[in-house]
C-alpha cells in the first residue's frame, strides 16, 4: 500500500471550479450562438433549421452525463462495500490470534489495536491529505510488525498444526483489502471523459443559442436554468466520484471499523 495512493488534489475545490466554468461557459456559448444565428438571419433572411442536429448533441450530452453519473455511483457503492470487507477481515484475523501460543498473543493484540486505530484515522482525517498520508505510512509500518509477530508465533514449537496457514492467510487478507481501499481512491474515469462532457455542454449551448435567433426576445430564465442544472449535475458527479473530500461523505459506514476496534478487548 502506497501513501501516495490518496488523492493529490482537493476535489471539493476542483469540482466547484469546474462547475463555475461550465455555468459561465454555457452562458457565453448561448450568447455566441445567438449572435451567430442573428448574423445568419440578417444575411440570409431566414434562420437555418438545426433542430435535428441540436437534438442529437443534446442526446449525446444526456447519455454522457448518465454514463458518468452511473459510474460514480457504482464506485461510491463499491467503496462502502470495501469498508465492510475490511472490518470483517480485521475481525477474523484478530479472532484467529487465539490459535497462537499464549506468550505471543498480548503483543500481537496490541499491534492489531494500533493498526485498526491507524486505519480508522486514515479516512477520519480526510480531507486533510497530509495527515491521512501519515496514517497510511503508520499502518504500513504496523503491517510489517504484525506480519513478523504472526510468523514468529505461528512457527513456535508449541503452535498447533495448521495454525500458520489459518493465521497468516487471515492477516494477508487484512492487508490486501487495505491496499484495495487505497487503490480505489485512484480509480476514476479518464480525464478525457470530463473534457468531452464540458465540450458537449458548450456545443449544446452554442447550437441552442443559434437556434434561438429566430425566436422573439431572449428568455434569460431558461438560459440560466439550463446553465445552472448542467453545472450542478457535473459538480454532484465529481463530488460522488471523490467521497470524503467534498459534501458527499461515507463516514457513517466507518462505524463498522469503529465497532470492530471497540470489540478488541
Amino acid at each position: 500500500m502506497d501513501a501516495r495512493g490518496l488523492e493529490i488534489i482537493d476535489p471539493a475545490v476542483f469540482g466547484g471550479v469546474v462547475a463555475v466554468v461550465i455555468f459561465f461557459g454555457i452562458l457565453v456559448f448561448l450568447a455566441l450562438g445567438r449572435r451567430l444565428g442573428l448574423r445568419a438571419l440578417a444575411r440570409e433572411r431566414t434562420a437555418a433549421n438545426i433542430g435535428s442536429l441540436e437534438a442529437a448533441v443534446f442526446a449525446l450530452l444526456g447519455l454522457l452525463i448518465a454514463f458518468t453519473f452511473s459510474g460514480a455511483l457504482s464506485r461510491f457503492d463499491l467503496r462502502r462495500t470495501q469498508v465492510v470487507q475490511e472490518a470483517n477481515t480485521i475481525r477474523t484475523a484478530y479472532l484467529r490470534i487465539d490459535l497462537l501460543p499464549a506468550p505471543v498473543q498480548p503483543g500481537l493484540r496490541e499491534s492489531f489495536r494500533a493498526y485498526t486505530d491507524a486505519r480508522i484515522a486514515v479516512y477520519r482525517k480526510l480531507p486533510d491529505l497530509q495527515s491521512a498520508r501519515q496514517e497510511v505510512t503508520r499502518s504500513e509500518e504496523l503491517q510489517r510488525q504484525i506480519w513478523q509477530q504472526a510468523v514468529s508465533g505461528a512457527r513456535l514449537p508449541e503452535a498447533r498444526a495448521g495454525t500458520e496457514f489459518l493465521v497468516l492467510s487471515a492477516v494477508n487478507d487484512m492487508f490486501e483489502i487495505a491496499t484495495v481501499r487505497v487503490a480505489a481512491t485512484q480509480i476514476h474515469p479518464p480525464s478525457v471523459i470530463y473534457a468531452m462532457l464540458i465540450a458537449l455542454a458548450f456545443a449544446s449551448a452554442l447550437l441552442a443559442g443559434y437556434q434561438s435567433a429566430s425566436e422573439q426576445g431572449y428568455d434569460r430564465i431558461h438560459k440560466l436554468a439550463f446553465a445552472g442544472m448542467v453545472a450542478l449535475t457535473v459538480y454532484v458527479i465529481l463530488d460522488i466520484e471523490y467521497p470524503r473530500l467534498g459534501f458527499v461523505r461515507i463516514d457513517h459506514i466507518d462505524r463498522m471499523l469503529v465497532d470492530v476496534r471497540a470489540g478488541m478487548k
